[in-house]
């Protein structure tokens, strides 16, 4: 996310983990720094006074925005949820790949007032392929649910730790760079009956090719054998509920409970779950919504730079 923007009205028009391919970005993301954006801030007195919302970041499904509060405000709620924020007002929110049109956004004074802001999301035109065919597939066998229980259970207890970091804070970089195969919310509907979405990006490189952290961060799951369908799994919570999964790896060069930071190198790609080849499938989530890591990491660098290599 780039430099911080404030407003009061803000309008930006526009899987399970099985991975998917195909190359393209979702309509509107391409052209997501050019949206529009304003700025609200009152004054008093001559010195800077926050009586509104700040904002950075894209309102649109499966963006990530950064804030900052009224000041007084003694908490924050996301939808009548309360989110955390700093000691210095900042928060984090985002919006999961199927959210609605319309999210609330309340400030807590502690003199008894409310801040309300009325978000407006913007839809994304994610890529959706429908196949005049049935959708394969049937019950997973016994064993395959006997070993898979325990991977899930491992998953969620990662994601649910929150650590203090301030990666969430930082401009992410990609962890690789590459080709990119595969696609945050792309779908397949199988003559009506949609398919998983797919939760992550996908970079195809060579097996053994080395990845970073996009941001600092703390290892909440760092798996000594391979999952059945992530592989080698690597999770970083960057703090404030956001977190990075990182699959299909041929090792992993951190282990849980190590803190690292952006641009430090973490892992090398592989093929090791269910993957048909050799890539990075990238997944990030804040709290249960999946977003799309492309609206925090921007355009996929040209001639290889900004990532591991």
């Amino acid at each position: 996310m780039r430099p911080a923007i404030t407003g009061p009205a803000l309008l930006f028009a526009g899987m399970a983990v099985a991975c998917s391919s195909g190359e393209a970005s979702p309509a509107g993301a391409a052209g997501r720094d050019s949206e529009t954006r304003t700025m609200s801030v009152a004054s008093n007195g001559g010195d800077a006074v926050r009586e509104s919302f700040s904002f950075d970041g894209v309102f649109r499904q499966g963006g990530v925005v950064r804030g900052r509060v009224p000041a007084g405000t003694a908490r924050v709620t996301l939808d009548g949820t309360d989110i955390p924020m700093t000691p210095d007002g900042e928060f984090l929110i985002a919006f999961g790949r199927d959210h609605g049109a319309s999210a609330t956004l309340t400030a807590y004074l502690g003199n008894g007032q409310q801040r309300t802001e009325q978000l407006a999301i913007a839809a994304t035109e994610w890529r959706i392929e429908h196949v005049n065919a049935s959708r394969r597939g049937g019950r997973s066998s016994a064993e395959f649910q006997r070993r898979r229980a325990p991977e899930i259970a491992r998953i969620v207890a990662a994601r649910e730790i929150r650590s203090d970091s301030d990666g969430w804070r930082q401009d992410f970089l990609w962890p690789v760079t590459g080709r990119i195969s595969g696609v945050f919310g792309s779908q397949r509907v199988y003559r009506g009956e949609p398919g998983s979405y797919h939760s992550g990006v996908d970079v195809a490189r060579p097996a053994g090719t080395p990845i970073v952290s996009p941001a600092d961060g703390v290892v909440v799951l760092a798996t000594e054998t391979p999952f059945t369908l992530e592989g080698y799994l690597l999770i970083i919570d960057h703090g404030m509920g956001l977190n990075s999964a990182f699959l299909h790896l041929s090792r992993i060069e951190v282990a849980e409970g190590d803190t690292v930071e952006r641009g430090q190198r973490i892992a090398a790609i592989g093929s090791s779950g269910r993957a048909t080849g050799a890539h990075l499938h990238w997944g990030m989530k804040w709290g249960s919504e999946r977003i799309d890591p492309r609206f925090l990491a921007g355009p996929m660098p040209v001639g290889g730079a900004g990532g591991g290599q």
